[in-house]
């Protein structure tokens, strides 16, 4: 019976390993077809919304306010009347003017008269000098007297009509500060500078004081379009455009940024001054061009990790890429040849070769994609045959634990595990690069290099490389981690490739003490 037992036993183990095994092997991308599409990049900022012109109200007038005709929010004209002052004093005032106007005019037809006589009696010598010269003197000052009460009568009808307050713009009354009753000053009079009745500004434009991060600052001139968003409206962007950067800096918490003002159309009054805003400064647009998710972009360092998630040989990817990549340098070397440089690039290819074959040893192709210098008497193909004994656990021959002992030396003159390719992708405004995608050909996953363009993070820019026939493969983050953590884990074993940390030596595990019987 246990004999069947451990059969059946036996039998539903290997069941479960193939099921297992079918699912490692089971689908574990995404196809993303390659479309054209509009790129925006941004550089992002904050503020708040701010009237283009703010004014303060004040009336020249002093007084008891007895009329309010207009309250916060409210949209005026121009000469508008916002409010009255009461107007019984500059009523006298006025009255006043007018009386002393006619008083003076009676004095200068009374001074006038007297002086015609005057003129008349000195002619027949009955007068002396002295008395025609105070005749013609009195009838100046009367000249004189009717200038002055017709500049005060002027005065008085000012301060009359300046009861009437008006408004000095359109625009919307954002603040008001007093009320029916309320007595103010007037700045003419009041060295403190009067009192501010209402405060005007046109919302039909306003603008945006947005601190933008000096390293985006560059990147940024006057005229660029810009996105803003409000907690208000959160589904309705409101387009800007950007008006100058102000060159004072700010800084606020060891960050420099820097003022820039964006003015935004607002013919429905919709933004309102104080609200909090989002800005998206749009640096770099790429219209109708072929993109691809950035999450589809391999670099050198990992894309050994994707080909393990696609079921793929990193070796034979390595060569599809270095055979795709002679095919594209090919044409540029026949164009450099045809252009006077042949000759330049054939002495430079002999000279590496001298230096190699001088050095006694060859070059290799690293993962990462650096050509390296073999140290003398080692080849590729030993380096090769110790990294995959390693990989797979087995022990190295002494000749082979001395060619990796020679490749860490020369690993080391070089400047150690840094190399081309990078994880991070960077925002930029139209610089290229060159990244790795894996493409669905006839149905399987093959890698192609790619030149890109612009990337809002999301979506980058494909220049060369793909067209919109293809589809690219995007690997879950889940799995290429799982695929990273455990190709990691493999080199560490190895404890011997250049850049790669070495295993961290364990601690001796304590010896259990046998229990007494």
């Amino acid at each position: 019976m246990n004999k069947y037992f451990w059969a059946s036993a036996t039998a539903l183990v290997l069941t479960g390993i193939a099921g297992c095994h079918k699912t490692q092997t089971t689908q574990s991308y995404e196809a993303v077809p390659v479309q054209r599409r509009n790129l925006v990049v941004s550089a992002s900022a904050s503020g708040a919304i701010e009237p283009v012109l703010t004014v303060d109200v004040k009336s020249k007038a002093s007084g008891e306010i007895i009329g309010m005709n207009v309250q916060t929010g409210d949209d005026v004209k121009k000469s508008q009347l916002l409010a009255t002052i009461d107007p019984r004093i500059p009523r006298n005032n006025l009255a006043q003017a007018e009386a002393n106007l006619q008083v003076a005019q009676a004095q200068l037809s009374n001074a006038k008269a007297q002086l015609a006589r005057s003129d008349t009696l000195f002619k027949a010598q009955a007068i002396t000098q002295t008395e025609y010269d105070t005749a013609k003197l009195d009838y100046a000052n009367a000249n004189a007297a009717v200038i002055r009460a017709r500049s005060d009568l002027e005065n008085a009808r000012d301060r009359m009509t300046d009861t009437k307050l008006s408004a000095p713009l359109a625009g919307t009354i954002i603040t008001k500060n007093v009320e029916l009753g309320t007595v103010i000053s007037s700045p003419t009079t009041d060295v403190g500078g009067g009192t501010v009745l209402f405060r005007m500004a046109n919302l039909d434009t306003v603008q945006i004081r947005a601190l933008v991060d000096e390293t985006d600052i560059g990147k940024v001139s006057p005229g660029l379009l810009s996105t803003i968003t409000v907690d208000a409206y959160p589904n309705r962007p409101f387009e800007g455009t950007v008006l100058k950067i102000e060159p004072q800096a700010t800084v606020q918490q060891n960050v420099t940024m820097f003022n820039v003002l964006v003015r935004i159309p607002n013919p429905n009054h919709l933004l309102k001054p104080g609200m909090n805003t989002e800005v998206e400064i749009h640096v770099g647009r790429r219209d109708n061009v072929l993109a691809v998710p950035n999450a589809a972009l391999r670099t050198q360092r990992d894309v050994a990790s994707a080909a393990q998630v696609l079921g793929l040989d990193p070796n034979d990817v390595q060569q599809q890429l270095a055979a795709h990549q002679q095919q594209q340098q090919a044409p540029a070397n026949r164009d450099s040849a045809s252009l006077g440089g042949g000759v330049a690039s054939r002495d430079s290819a002999a000279r590496r070769d001298s230096a190699a074959r001088s050095a006694g040893g060859s070059t290799m192709t690293t993962p990462d994609g650096r050509t390296i210098q073999l140290p003398p008497g080692v080849s590729e193909a030993q380096v090769r045959s110790a990294i995959q004994k390693r990989m797979s656990g087995q022990d190295l021959t002494p000749a082979e634990q001395n060619a990796m002992a020679a490749m860490r030396a020369a690993f080391q003159k070089m400047g150690g595990g840094g190399g081309a390719g990078g994880g991070g992708f960077r925002r930029n405004t139209g610089e290229t690069s060159s990244y790795i995608v894996f493409t669905l050909k006839q149905g399987k996953p093959t890698p192609v290099q790619i030149r890109t363009g612009l990337t809002d993070l999301d979506y980058v820019e494909v220049l060369s490389g793909l067209t919109e026939q293809d589809t690219v493969l995007v690997l879950p983050s889940a799995s290429l981690l799982n695929s990273q953590r455990d190709m990691q884990q493999r080199m560490r074993n190895i404890g011997g490739l250049p850049g790669v940390q070495q295993q961290q030596p364990t601690a001796p595990r304590p010896q259990a003490t046998p229990a007494r019987p």
